[in-house]
């Protein structure tokens, strides 16, 4: 551990999601690459390759995000920044609390009214 600093041996500032995801990428990518090629709807493509029509709708506009296509939703790449800086916020927030801690101990040993 750095000296000074708040986090834990092995900690990160942005820990990763412990989520698991249900289908691989290679499936997603897949499945949203036969969208926008086949000109399919979505329900009938997600029918055919046996994912959920909602989740293939999801990986749809999250890809036309990634492609600068929709200015409503965050792209990958803002998302994980989010979700980074919000790690970040965390931490500082966190050695914020412990820096005031340690004033408020130090300027109670500095008083010389402090009855011992």
């Amino acid at each position: 551990m750095f000296p000074g600093s708040v986090l834990g041996e092995g900690d990160s500032p942005a820990m990763a999601s412990t989520t698991t995801k249900r289908y691989p990428e290679e499936l997603r990518e897949r499945a949203v690459r036969l969208v926008f090629e086949s000109g399919r709807p979505v329900a009938h493509v997600a029918k055919d390759l046996g994912v959920g029509a909602e989740s293939l709708r999801s990986w749809v506009k999250q890809a036309e995000a990634d492609a600068g296509g929709r200015r409503d939703l965050l792209s990958s790449s803002e998302r994980e920044e989010l979700a980074r800086l919000r790690g970040e916020v965390k931490e500082l927030r966190r050695a914020n609390e412990i820096l005031k801690a340690a004033s408020v101990f130090f300027a109670g040993e500095l008083d010389p009214r402090r009855s011992k």
